[in-house]
């Protein structure tokens, strides 16, 4: 492994946020500050890569002053902000001031499949579309604000399961059928199309690269669940923080790979400026 690397090598960061970057029972990111400093002042894209939706994400990236590309709901979309890269590859089309690369068919299309297995499951699911905000509120604890924003999908749907774990799994097994992934996040199922974080971490590091083929990219994810599985395998490096209420998720990989001691953005903090000086130990923290 190259010491010093942080000098020349492309330096990515893509993180999780529920778990990892924010604390998972208030959602605050304070504890991550000194390392999100260290990464803006060292030019370093930090790439947010969750399951929440676009409409979640863009708030938290302006309290943070982030301007770099993010990833939505599981990895369906990749949201490129104008003057974020370079060159914008071909399989995008504008959106915004930026643009999008989807990876999955609409949320609509999952809708249609919930209300189709409501006969055989009944009572033993809901889902964000039938909660509305008072549901999703109770569910989560986050704010009517929040929980509306998070209603606001495009591609993804969450579910809550009620039933027993036979159950569920029949039930994972029917949608599947039906051609989507459906991953277990901290709280909800997620109901998507194929694609997951990992697939969309590939495709924009290859972007990145193709900016500069010259350069050794030296990327970290960062994650806390098994939905951030995928991810965690596909990067160079992985951070894996540490949950209060759950295992950490298995992965195959064991070369590079951190396992915090501290629970979400105080792990995320102290791993990233770990990761930091292992590639470039000269750099001051």
């Amino acid at each position: 492994r190259p010491r010093g690397a942080g000098m020349s090598a492309l330096l990515l960061v893509f993180s999780d946020l529920d778990g990892s970057l924010l604390d998972h029972h208030s959602y605050s990111f304070q504890a991550a500050l000194p390392a999100v400093e260290a990464l803006r002042e060292r030019g370093i894209p930090l790439i947010l890569c969750s399951s929440k939706t676009r409409a979640e994400i863009e708030p938290l990236r302006r309290q943070l002053g982030n301007r770099d590309p993010f990833i939505v709901e599981n990895g369906a979309a990749v949201f490129l902000p104008a003057g974020s890269l370079q060159r914008i590859p071909p399989d995008c089309r504008p959106e915004g001031d930026g643009w999008v690369r989807e990876f999955a068919p609409p949320r609509q299309r999952w809708l249609l499949e919930l209300a189709r297995l409501k006969a055989e499951y009944g009572a033993q699911f809901t889902h964000f579309e039938v909660m509305g905000v008072e549901g999703v509120v109770a569910a989560t604890g986050l704010q009517p604000e929040a929980a509306t924003r998070a209603l606001q999908r495009d591609y993804s749907e969450p579910v809550l399961w009620q039933g027993d774990d036979a159950g569920r799994e029949a039930f994972a097994a029917a949608l599947s059928t039906a051609g989507a992934t459906v991953l277990q996040g901290g709280r909800f199922l997620s109901v998507a199309g194929d694609c997951d974080k990992g697939a969309a971490l590939r495709w924009l590091r290859n972007c990145y690269q193709r900016e500069d083929p010259a350069r050794d990219v030296h990327d970290l994810a960062i994650g806390d669940s098994a939905n951030d599985s995928a991810m965690l395998e596909s990067a160079r490096h992985a951070l894996v923080i540490r949950s209060p209420v759950h295992g950490f998720p298995p992965l195959q990989r064991q070369e590079n790979t951190r396992y915090s001691e501290e629970f979400g953005p105080a792990g995320w903090a102290r791993g990233v400026l770990e990761w930091l000086q292992h590639l470039d130990p000269y750099s001051q923290e």
